[in-house]
């Protein structure tokens, strides 16, 4: 009976992270289609108790943030509920302590999404959507330290093979948070592309970024009504491509160092190959999302996976750890 408390409580985590993918995906197409401000009052809605506006108003940009608001408020009651569920089962004080942290992460989440309403602040909606995806990662460690294998990891890794794996993950992991961090940026302080050509920028390897040449670039963006750029906002782009590079062929390595070094330890040979797919298809929707300026489909999808990728650094870590400390 309590091996299934226990089957149940990770599925339950599991859940709670898969509500919160839900929940930045919906952040993402409310930043990505530009209605952040389609509903002006915080914690009301339009004056009505959030959770009793009524249906038949939720048009246009409205809807995709009134659903937003909605399902933020369904992962609070989720965070909540996960809480109490570890405090009642779990012996773990480290794993219990975990899930106060994502109770405090979830309400401070919620009171930065109020601010960027009521304030009018872009910098509040950037640590907004730092934010999410650190409580994401949160989660996806407490559902990793609930699953059944996690206590019985004992594999027969030379500690040091393993502890350089694990420099490995955590390096990784901290460079795709700072990529998400860039992305974030680039999403909430300008709402056309300051680039809109790949491979190529503006034409270019390497752009130019004179001021004659950022004036040639305004007048073309002019005739095709698009907002103007500045230097710092092409480089801000240029550096989240060469980040971008930098992550695959980390993870490449990380992939080549488990295969090499730690290959009897199956989830991390599995998650390092899944890691490797991953990040194609978040560097292949990297790119649709500039050749379709931006779609907001396309756009948030890039979002999504780009916090799945960073959900699969913690993962690795954190196995990494285990292998490390058992």
């Amino acid at each position: 009976m309590a091996q299934r408390s226990t089957t149940w409580l990770n599925r339950y985590v599991w859940f709670c992270a898969f509500a919160t993918v839900l929940l930045i995906c919906s952040g993402g197409m409310v930043t990505s289609k530009n209605v952040g401000l389609a509903v002006p009052d915080w914690p009301t809605s339009f004056g009505y108790n959030m959770f009793l506006f009524p249906v038949s108003k939720w048009i246009g940009g409205i809807l995709f943030e009134h659903t937003h608001r909605l399902i933020a408020s369904t992962v609070g009651i989720l965070t909540i509920i996960l809480a109490i569920w570890l405090w009642r089962v779990e012996d773990r004080q480290l794993v219990k302590t975990l899930g106060l942290f994502a109770v405090a992460g979830v309400i401070l989440q919620g009171i930065l999404g109020g601010l960027r309403v009521t304030m009018l602040k872009a910098q509040i909606g950037i640590f907004h959507a730092c934010l999410a995806q650190a409580f994401l990662g949160l989660i996806v460690l407490i559902a990793i330290m609930t699953t059944n294998f996690w206590r019985s990891l004992s594999p027969a890794v030379d500690p040091i093979k393993i502890r350089s794996i694990k420099t490995i993950a955590i390096v990784t992991t901290i460079a795709i948070y700072l990529q998400l961090a860039l992305g974030a940026t680039m999403r909430h302080q300008h709402k056309d592309l300051a680039i809109l050509d790949f491979p190529t920028a503006n034409g270019a390897w390497i752009p130019d970024t004179s001021d004659a040449a950022i004036s040639k670039i305004n007048a073309w963006r002019d005739t095709r009504a698009l907002s103007d750029v500045d230097a710092f906002q092409i480089w801000l782009q240029m550096t989240h491509r060469f980040l971008a590079v930098l992550i695959g062929i980390a993870v490449i390595f990380f992939c080549v160092r488990v295969w090499r070094d730690a290959r009897n330890v199956g989830a991390l040979s599995r998650l390092s190959i899944l890691w490797i797919i991953l990040f194609l298809t978040q560097f292949t929707l990297g790119a649709w999302t500039i050749w379709s300026n931006k779609a907001a489909d396309v756009a948030t999808t890039h979002v999504a996976v780009g916090a799945i990728m960073l959900s699969f650094g913690v993962s690795a870590w954190a196995l990494s750890w285990r292998a490390l400390n058992n």
